[in-house]
C-alpha cells in the first residue's frame, strides 16, 4: 500500500506579514495512522525539500501525541525535510493520496497545475483522494472524468466560515474554503466548529477541520481494505 502526501510550499499569510504553511497535527496525525497501518508514505510539495510550518500548530496548546511522537522520530523529520517535487511526481504506483491543510494551499496548492493533474489523475483511476481541514482548497479547479468539478454532486466538508471567522482570517485569505465547495456544486455538510467531522463520497474523504485529520486519514484506508 502507497500514499502519496502533499503538502504545500506556501509560508506567507497574505499581506499581513506573518507566516502561515502546513497544520502539523494535519500531516502527524495522518502520517502515522498510515504508517501504523503498513503503508509506505511518499511526501511531495510544489517546490520539493522542506515544507514550510504554521509557526501557530507548533505552539504548545496546539500539540497532539501524532505531533509529540513526530518530534521524537527523526526518520520522520528527514523525509519530510526532502519532500519530492510535485512536477515530477506521477500517480503511478500509488494507490491514493491525501492532502493535509494549513492556510497555505488555499494560494499555492489550490492553484498548481500539477496538483490539479494528480487529483484528476487518481479520481479517474478511481483511486481515493482525501483532504482535511484548508486542503479542499485544491479542488477548486479539479475537474472530475465528465468535465464537471470534482466535487460538483458530492458530499464534501472542509475549514467552516464560522472557524474561518473564528480565526480572524476571513478577510485575509484568498477565498473561503465552505463557499467555494457549494459553488463548484458540492453538497456541504459539517459538523460543530473544531469538532471532528468526516465525509466519504465514493473515493473522495474530507475532513473539517484539524480534530478531523486522524478520522480523514482512517475513512482514506477504509477504501483500500
Amino acid at each position: 500500500m502507497n500514499i502519496l502526501m502533499v503538502l504545500t510550499s506556501h509560508d506567507q499569510l497574505g499581506d499581513t506579514g506573518k507566516k502561515t504553511g502546513f497544520w502539523l497535527e494535519e500531516f502527524a496525525a495522518p502520517y502515522y495512522v498510515f504508517k501504523d497501518a503498513g503503508a509506505s508514505v511518499t511526501l511531495a510539495s510544489p517546490k520539493g525539500g522542506q515544507p514550510p510550518l504554521d509557526p501557530k500548530s507548533d505552539a504548545a496548546d496546539a500539540q497532539t501525541d501524532a505531533t509529540r511522537r513526530f518530534k521524537d522520530d527523526a526518520d520522520a523529520q528527514a523525509q519530510l525535510a526532502s519532500t519530492k517535487r510535485l512536477s515530477e511526481v506521477t500517480i503511478d504506483g500509488f494507490d491514493a493520496v491525501f492532502f493535509p491543510g494549513g492556510h497555505g494551499p488555499l494560494w499555492d496548492l489550490a492553484e498548481d497545475a500539477d496538483a490539479r493533474r494528480l487529483i484528476e489523475g487518481f479520481a479517474a483511476a478511481d483511486r481515493p483522494v482525501g483532504a482535511v481541514c484548508h486542503a479542499p482548497a485544491v479542488f477548486r479547479h479539479t475537474q472530475g472524468p465528465d468535465g464537471k468539478p470534482l466535487v460538483s454532486g458530492r458530499r464534501v466538508t472542509g475549514f467552516t466560515n464560522t472557524e474561518e471567522d473564528g480565526v480572524g482570517l476571513t478577510d485575509v485569505v484568498p477565498f473561503l474554503v465552505e463557499d467555494m465547495l457549494k459553488a463548484n456544486g458540492g453538497t456541504y455538510e459539517k459538523g460543530a466548529d473544531w469538532a471532528s467531522f468526516v465525509l466519504t463520497d465514493g473515493k473522495l474523504v474530507t475532513g473539517q477541520n484539524p480534530a478531523s485529520s486522524e478520522d480523514a486519514a482512517k475513512a482514506l484506508l477504509k477504501l483500500l481494505a
